[in-house]
């Protein structure tokens, strides 16, 4: 049958609709409270015990925890924007909110490298008198702080950016007082005050790897790339493979969120063909081998115009190819030979 078929094509990832997912959210929102409430108590006696000891490292811990709890509060509020209904001109809601905290949570590493990475120059040019036994005990506890904190995170949903990002924050804090702890071993036992400002370079490369992740990332979903690990040559040559696909342009494919893949294209198809049965077969291929159940496909047929609202069939020529588009944006599939 002719003329347009524009149909779009939508399930939820459970394919139970909303209801699975709304407890999914709400065990996420559990056990990262659970984790900000241990980084928050821990965070307060780092400090004191800090200033007490001279120890940056201790400090720059802290300053980190600072920031975990910081980005475990801005994925708690992600999370609650997010999941409001779509309505007015935020046709999507407000998804996106998870990747704005995601990428906040990058910055934010990357700002407090920069300051870390500094100070920490500072002091092993000109190092202070750091109290290691201090330094070496309060690590130890802040080791098993970050694996109780870490634990809880990894029990909510880590495909989220959003809780990814905040996640991120925790084990590399984690790893900061890995770090710490050693150094305050060798300070303890050598007198080497320098381990202090070593231990927080350590942690500095550490923050720069993942905040230049996460701003990597969330980037590509504002700049509406395709979703890491599909690449659209490769699904578009798998869509003009279909026997009655003659041409597909206008192929985007993007992230609504993270997890949430979306995809929309024009499709020609022979003369004659069934559109309907085409779009299905598409749509179908799409959810089983991208993980795309998010998908609108306008289909038509080859040679077909819309003039003034009447439908023309026009023919395709050598010298007048298929350019149903004035401007389409992206390459042009086109299918081989077929046997019909």
């Amino acid at each position: 049958m002719g003329g347009h078929d524009h149909q779009h094509d939508h399930q939820g990832h459970d394919g139970h609709g909303g209801h699975s997912h709304a407890v999914a959210a709400d065990a996420d929102r559990r056990w990262l409270l659970g984790a900000l409430a241990l980084i928050v108590v821990f965070m307060a006696g780092e400090v004191v015990v800090g200033y007490a000891a001279q120890s940056l490292a201790l400090i720059s811990d802290a300053a980190h925890m600072l920031t975990d709890a910081a980005s475990i509060v801005l994925a708690l509020i992600a999370m609650r924007l997010s999941a409001r209904p779509a309505r007015g001109g935020y046709t999507y809601g407000l998804k996106r909110a998870e990747i704005l905290s995601a990428q906040a949570n990058g910055v934010t590493l990357l700002v407090l490298s920069a300051w870390l990475g500094y100070e920490s120059v500072q002091r092993l040019i000109h190092p202070p008198e750091v109290t290691g036994s201090l330094v070496l005990v309060t690590a130890l506890v802040g080791i098993v702080v970050n694996i109780a904190a870490a634990w809880c995170m990894s029990r909510a949903n880590r495909s989220s950016l959003n809780v990814e990002g905040a996640f991120q924050h925790v084990v590399t804090d984690l790893y900061a007082f890995i770090a710490t702890a050693v150094a305050g071993a060798v300070m303890l036992t050598t007198g080497f005050v320098q381990a202090d400002a070593i231990a927080s370079l350590i942690v500095v490369v550490l923050m720069l790897k993942a905040g230049i992740g996460l701003v990597r990332d969330s980037g590509r979903i504002f700049l509406e790339a395709a979703p890491a690990g599909i690449d659209p040559d490769a699904v578009a040559d798998q869509m003009v493979a279909d026997p009655l696909v003659e041409e597909i342009h206008d192929l985007h494919i993007w992230e609504i969120t993270s997890g949430q893949p979306a995809l929309s294209a024009h499709i020609l198809v022979t003369p004659g063909g069934d559109c309907h049965a085409v779009r299905r077969q598409l749509q179908r291929r799409l959810r089983e081998e991208y993980r795309i159940s998010h998908s609108t496909l306008q289909v038509d047929h080859v040679g077909e115009e819309e003039t003034d609202g009447l439908l023309q069939i026009t023919g395709p020529t050598a010298a007048e190819p298929w350019d149903h588009c004035a401007d389409a944006h992206g390459p042009v599939h086109r299918s081989g030979p077929h046997e019909h």
